[in-house]
């Protein structure tokens, strides 16, 4: 009679079979791990930046993306998760916030740094974060994007200027695409939208594919578009005639949107979104 032994006579020990089991965390809280669990697969997402206040504010940059399989852990134990909040937004005049960082607490720990603030309208840069946040174009000589953590995400776009002339805002990076620079007068107004934020990435780790993680899009120019927000959650810029500036969206790490000028809509930018923390255990 066959046995589970591979041959052996003696006591049948039958292999052990787990369900697969997918967490999701959206805000923090403690991962307990399945009996027989050795790794886990994982998807770590910071908070996205907040977008800057007018005028022609870049927008936030995404929250931090890392993923990877194979990371060992013990079976049957607890391990801290914190998700990361998205950055507040800029008032008028002033920076958004940098998002706070994720972090998955196994022996070797995961920490995805927080999307950086999209600039205000003064010539300062772009925050640093997971994805850099976006250049504001209010004054000569503009300025650039934030840098971005090396394999979290992407660099802010830049603001540039041509003399004494302004240009829209910069889009905020995104964990697939760096932020879209922004547009320098002269021009027609109506022609110097704000850039679109830098895209997100696509995950399956919980069986369907969605995209996370995406910039926020910069403040149009005095009549013109705001920057679209990047796929993955990226917040949209303010456009003129009304507060169509948008936050980037919750659990996703998007970055909130950036303002233009006062004149044409409300002086704040967006807040950005939230992270996540999803882990996968094999059967």
């Amino acid at each position: 009679m066959a046995n589970s032994n591979g041959g052996i006579v003696g006591v049948d020990n039958p292999a052990v079979v787990q369900p697969e089991v997918i967490t999701t965390f959206n805000s923090s809280g403690t991962l307990t791990t399945a009996p027989y669990t050795t790794a886990v697969e994982h998807l770590v997402i910071a908070g996205g930046g907040g977008g800057g206040g007018i005028y022609y504010a870049g927008g936030g940059g995404a929250g931090g993306y890392l993923t990877a399989t194979g990371n060992p852990v013990s079976g049957n134990s607890p391990y801290p998760v914190t998700v990361g909040a998205g950055g507040a937004a800029g008032g008028a005049g002033a920076v958004g916030a940098k998002g706070s960082n994720s972090v998955l607490g196994t022996p070797s720990s995961i920490t995805s740094v927080g999307g950086g603030y999209g600039a205000n309208g003064s010539p300062s840069p772009g925050g640093p974060g997971g994805s850099g946040g976006g250049g504001g174009g209010f004054s000569a000589p503009g300025s650039v994007g934030g840098n971005a953590e090396s394999g979290q995400g992407n660099a802010g776009g830049n603001a540039p200027t041509t003399g004494s002339n302004d240009s829209s805002g910069a889009g905020g990076g995104g964990a697939g695409a760096v932020g879209a620079n922004a547009t320098p007068s002269p021009g027609p107004n109506a022609s110097l939208s704000g850039g679109n934020g830098g895209a997100g990435l696509a995950s399956s780790i919980t069986g369907a594919s969605v995209t996370r993680a995406g910039g926020g899009g910069g403040g149009g120019y005095f009549s013109a578009a705001g920057g679209t927000g990047g796929a993955g959650g990226g917040g949209n810029g303010n456009g003129p005639g009304a507060d169509t500036v948008t936050a980037g969206t919750a659990n996703t790490g998007g970055g909130g949107g950036g303002a233009m000028h006062a004149s044409y809509g409300p002086p704040n930018g967006a807040a950005g979104g939230s992270g996540v923390v999803i882990v996968k255990e094999a059967a």
